[in-house]
């Protein structure tokens, strides 16, 4: 990659700046326009739309109570957002997307490992976001679930393609319209107006159902984390790190807590089994037409996020394309990872014929297993190890300090991983599933991720040892110096 970025530059000074100009680049301190108080709303908004309800069908699901359902749901965003916020203070201090800075744990090339995991996960999402947006809008209202699933597709790859600042904008937009209608609706559940359908289950306490519920909710957030670094890259580097992480961490927990307790109540008391023709039902029956217009508006919020998927895909697969094979970090390229994802997703997902919930379910635990290793082997190194220094120009070079292939985050990832496998409980997916041993003799009891989160930080605390950050110093500095040289 050409660090001068000439094509970039001709992009910036000869069209104006509607659509995006940046992709995997360096954020230069002149272009960082970004403002603290648009983290909250992003991140409050991510979360309130209707593919967070179901996170709250899966206790009700195993026979947990409303009560045990809400502790277990707001226990894991907690702590699954705890991980995912740390990740805020990456983009500020860094300037660069998350999966560049990757480079430094695992190398140019090594970081390959952990692309395929994040872009696993983007896919992942959009797959079950557009399925559930098929299977949703087709049983409140009827539409042709093919239809939807083209046209929510096509919408999210235009709100990707237009980039950074217009999905702050479109998600800051579509807060202003679902916050009002949800709350609402809540209140109406909170004061009894919303009726209930008796139900013959029973509802209380097991393990297998609070652990399933509660790993369901941490995955839910921890897997935000490969995306928090591109929305916080473009913030001036004087934000301050607690600043950040703070907004993260409310906006992305308050909207799910919120939304997981709505929707086990809708399991529980409307015996509801899809999460948009819940809210539509519970929302009518306040107000005729409410219920019907919360149910659009949460489908948009979906539809945005989708868009925030398939941005932050777009910049996971030009790395890993780069990674490889050297390309410029054009407005031109980012577009068209954008559409070579959009292809993958719908076509992927239109051969989705699961229930939502198993949909859901499945994508986030797969999803869990497969990112908590990352994390906390770039938490540990950002926060322990290298403590936020780095030499930004090396990560564009294969030849730099950071090496082609890094023996210490490589290694402490696959170990994090292998830790995980005997705790594991991977839920139906066609004719696989798994269940380790030790999960068998917890009554399938899945605590892999908690496992993998400790076994990894350990593990890559101690591959690092021989770490001396006065062997990197010189490069750091020759590194700023050429970033200050070139921008100014």
């Amino acid at each position: 990659m050409a660090f001068d970025q000439a094509a970039r530059r001709e992009e910036a000074g000869t069209s104006p700046q509607v659509i995006e100009v940046h992709s995997i680049d360096w954020i230069p301190e002149r272009e960082r326009h970004g403002k603290l108080w648009h983290q909250a709303p992003l991140w409050f908004l991510g979360n309130f739309q209707y593919f967070t309800i179901p996170i709250g069908f899966i206790g009700p699901s195993l026979g947990l109570s409303l009560g045990w359902t809400a502790l277990a749901g707001a226990l894991g965003i907690v702590v699954g957002t705890f991980f995912m916020a740390f990740h805020g203070s990456q983009g500020p201090k860094l300037g660069l997307p998350q999966m560049i800075q990757s480079r430094a744990q695992f190398g140019f090339r090594g970081v390959i490992i952990v692309l395929f995991a994040a872009l696993f996960t983007y896919v992942a999402f959009n797959v079950t976001d557009q399925v559930l947006l098929a299977q949703g809008l087709s049983g409140a209202f009827g539409w042709s679930a093919s239809l939807v699933a083209v046209g929510t597709a096509v919408l999210a790859v235009v709100l990707a393609i237009f980039g950074h600042d217009w999905i702050h904008r479109v998600f800051r937009l579509l807060l202003l319209l679902n916050f009002p209608l949800v709350t609402i609706i809540t209140v109406a559940v909170l004061l009894g107006q919303v009726g209930s359908i008796a139900s013959r289950a029973h509802y209380g306490f097991s393990i297998t159902g609070f652990m399933a519920e509660f790993s369901a909710a941490a995955a839910y957030n921890i897997t935000y984390a490969p995306y928090v670094s591109d929305y916080s890259r473009y913030l001036p580097s004087r934000t301050r790190s607690r600043s950040v992480i703070a907004s993260v961490f409310f906006g992305a927990s308050a909207s799910a807590i919120w939304l997981i307790i709505l929707g086990a109540w809708l399991a529980i008391h409307l015996n509801a089994s899809n999460g948009l023709l819940g809210l539509k039902e519970a929302g009518n029956h306040v107000l005729q037409g409410l219920g019907t217009l919360t149910a659009l508006a949460s489908a948009l919020a979906l539809f945005a996020t989708m868009g925030m998927n398939a941005y932050g895909g777009s910049l996971t697969l030009l790395t890993a394309v780069d990674s490889f094979k050297r390309i410029e970090p054009t407005r031109r390229t980012r577009i068209v990872a954008i559409l070579v994802l959009g292809v993958v997703w719908y076509l992927i997902g239109v051969t989705i014929s699961a229930s939502a919930v198993n949909t859901v379910f499945t994508a986030l635990t797969l999803m869990l297993y497969l990112l908590v290793p990352w994390t906390a082997t770039n938490l540990v190194d950002f926060f322990f190890v290298r403590r936020g220094h780095y030499a930004i120009t090396h990560l564009f070079s294969p030849d730099g300090i950071y090496r082609r292939w890094n023996a210490r985050g490589i290694a402490a990832y696959l170990i994090g991983f292998a830790a995980e496998l005997p705790f594991m409980v991977l839920p139906q997916l066609g004719p696989f599933s798994y269940i380790g041993p030790v999960a068998r003799m917890l009554h399938q009891t899945d605590i892999s991720w908690l496992v993998g989160l400790v076994v990894t930080a350990v593990a890559y605390l101690v591959i690092s040892r021989g770490y001396r950050p006065e062997d990197e110093a010189p490069a750091i500095a020759e590194s700023e110096a050429q970033l200050a040289e070139q921008f100014g």
